[in-house]
C-alpha cells in the first residue's frame, strides 16, 4: 500500500501498451522522447519493461559502478534538459563513499551525487537492424536519467550479465513511484549579499573546487556571484560564445574540458575536439569517443569565469538556461600544478562580449 506521502506508481502494462503503440509509427524514437510524449517520466517508462526487455536492480548502485572495471570499453551518457554528454571508455579508479563519489579514468571521468540515485535498471532496446543495445539506466526520486552506461561490441558480455545476474532486484515489477524534484530555492535580494566579502574571498581561492564552498557560505546563488563579482571576476559572453568555442578550439587544436552534470552526477570530458557540426538548434561534437549535444537556443546567460588558484587564474566559460540552470561548463586541460595554457585562455577572452559588459 503506498503511504499517506508517497505517490502512486503509474500502471506499468498501460505505459507499456501506449509506449508500443508509439514505436509502430516511429521505430526511431528515444525513450526520454517517448516518455515525454506519453506525460511519463523516463524511468517509469524504462520501468514499464520489466519482465519483457528491463530488469530492475537492486542499490546500493554504487556497487554496481564498482564492478564495472571488469567489462571493459563502454558508453556513459550523463544529460540535462540542455545537454547530452557520451564518452567512450573503460571504469576504473572507483572511489565511491558514503554520499559522493567518483571515477577517474582520463576517458570515463565522472563526479557521483549518490543520494539522488533512486531506481535502476538493465535495459535491452531492439534497433531497427535487429541489433540489440544494452544499458545499464539510473534515475532520481523524480524518475528523470542521472547515467546511463552502454554496451559496446568490445564490451565483455558475460561479465555484464554476472552484473546483471548479482544485482537482480528480488522482486521484479513494472511500475516506479515518482516525485516531482523541488523546485530550487530563490537567490537572496541582492542587497542581502556582502559583495566584498564575497569578492576578497573569490580573491583568495587556491583551488577551483573552492567556488562551490564560497557560494554555499556566502548564501549567494551561482549566476548571482558572477554578476556581482566585477569584471575582474567575470565577464558576460555572447550567446553564441559555445559554438564560437567548440569550433574554434577544432580548428586551433586546443584541449578542453566540457562538463555535462544534473543532481546525480557530472560527466567530464578532457581532451581536443575535432568534429564540430550544427544541426538546427543543436551544437555538435561528433568524435570517435566523445559526442556532445548541446541547445544553443537554451542558452539564456554565458560567462567567462575567472577564479584565482595556487597556479595561477583559471578561465573557463558557463553557460546558463533561462531558469539560471548552469547546464555546461568549459575549462582548458590543465594538469594540478601547472598553469593554465595560454592559447585556451586567448581563446575563451575572446568571447567576451564587450559591448554588453560595459554597458
Amino acid at each position: 500500500m503506498t503511504g499517506k506521502n508517497e505517490p502512486a506508481a503509474v500502471d506499468g502494462a498501460g505505459i507499456r501498451r501506449a509506449w508500443d503503440e508509439l514505436l509502430k509509427a516511429e521505430p526511431k524514437l528515444r525513450p526520454v522522447d517517448a516518455a515525454g510524449r506519453l506525460g511519463v517520466t523516463e524511468g517509469e517508462l524504462i520501468a514499464s519493461r520489466v519482465g519483457e526487455r528491463a530488469v530492475a536492480l537492486a542499490g546500493p548502485y554504487a556497487k554496481i559502478l564498482q564492478e564495472l572495471p571488469a567489462v571493459g570499453e563502454v558508453m556513459v551518457l550523463t544529460r540535462n534538459p540542455s545537454a547530452v554528454h557520451e564518452k567512450v571508455g573503460k571504469f576504473d579508479k572507483v572511489e565511491i563513499g558514503p554520499g559522493h563519489g567518483i571515477v577517474l579514468n582520463h576517458d570515463i571521468d565522472l563526479r557521483l551525487f549518490m543520494s539522488q540515485w533512486r531506481s535502476g535498471f538493465a535495459f535491452e532496446q531492439p534497433l531497427e537492424d535487429g541489433a540489440i543495445r544494452r544499458s545499464l539506466q539510473f534515475f532520481d526520486r523524480a524518475g528523470v536519467a542521472v547515467h546511463k552506461v552502454f554496451a559496446r561490441g568490445d564490451t565483455d558480455m558475460a561479465q555484464w550479465q554476472a552484473i546483471i545476474d548479482r544485482h537482480r532486484a528480488p522482486e521484479q515489477v513494472d511500475t516506479i513511484a515518482v516525485k516531482p524534484r523541488p523546485a530550487a530555492p530563490a537567490d537572496l535580494a541582492d542587497d542581502m549579499i556582502d559583495v566584498e566579502t564575497m569578492r576578497s574571498t573569490w580573491a583568495d581561492l587556491q583551488d577551483t573546487h573552492d567556488f562551490f564552498g564560497m557560494l554555499r557560505d556566502l548564501r549567494v546563488g551561482r549566476k548571482q556571484a558572477l554578476r556581482l563579482a566585477g569584471p575582474k571576476f567575470a565577464e558576460r559572453a555572447s550567446l553564441d560564445s559555445v559554438v564560437k568555442l567548440l569550433e574554434q578550439a577544432a580548428r586551433s587544436g586546443v584541449s578542453i574540458m566540457c562538463f555535462v552534470g544534473n543532481p546525480g552526477c557530472i560527466q567530464i570530458h578532457t581532451g581536443p575536439v575535432s568534429n564540430v557540426r550544427a544541426m538546427g538548434p543543436w551544437i555538435n561534437v561528433m568524435d570517435p569517443k566523445f559526442n556532445l549535444h548541446l541547445r544553443t537556443d537554451h542558452v539564456a546567460d554565458a560567462w567567462v569565469v575567472r577564479k584565482p588558484t595556487s597556479d595561477g587564474v583559471v578561465t573557463s566559460l558557463e553557460v546558463f538556461d533561462e531558469k539560471n540552470g548552469n547546464f555546461a561548463q568549459f575549462f582548458g586541460e590543465r594538469k594540478p600544478g601547472s598553469s593554465e595554457c595560454e592559447d585556451w585562455r586567448k581563446l575563451v577572452e575572446g568571447l567576451v562580449d564587450r559591448e554588453t559588459s560595459a554597458a
